[in-house]
């Protein structure tokens, strides 16, 4: 039960952050492109590599910690990070392919589902 309490007080914080940090971006640039979104989510990358080092290398840290900072915190801050992570997980790996699969296919099928979720939508309330 505990470990739900660490995830759900990072999430808290992190969707927060999120909120707080794509929003003043947003307003300094002024744009319709989604600069606070692009912003939260190379912050985010940053955040998740340099966390992960720290803890890859750190032998003290009580997972505990790993549960409110990177699947909590991170999580809500950004999927985003976790995504890029997982990606490069694999090509240290040495799997290419899988590589292209998971960047390609996340990216040009989430970008389908989210047009044909959008459509759907509409249909449901028209």
């Amino acid at each position: 039960m505990h470990k739900y309490l660490y995830i759900a007080a990072g999430g808290a914080a992190g969707s927060l952050c999120r909120y707080l940090a794509s929003g003043v971006v947003q307003k300094m640039v002024d744009s319709s492109f989604p600069a606070g979104t692009f912003a939260v989510n190379m912050i985010g990358c940053l955040l998740f590599g340099l966390v992960s080092g720290i803890f890859e290398d750190r032998l003290g840290f009580p997972p505990e910690m790993r549960l409110l900072i990177l699947t909590g915190f991170m999580g809500a801050f950004t999927t985003f990070s976790t995504y890029m992570f997982e990606s490069s997980s694999l090509v240290k790996s040495g799997q290419w392919a899988m590589t292209a699969m998971n960047i390609g296919g996340q990216s040009i099928l989430g970008f389908f589902c989210i047009i044909g979720g959008l459509a759907l939508g509409r249909l449901i309330v028209s």
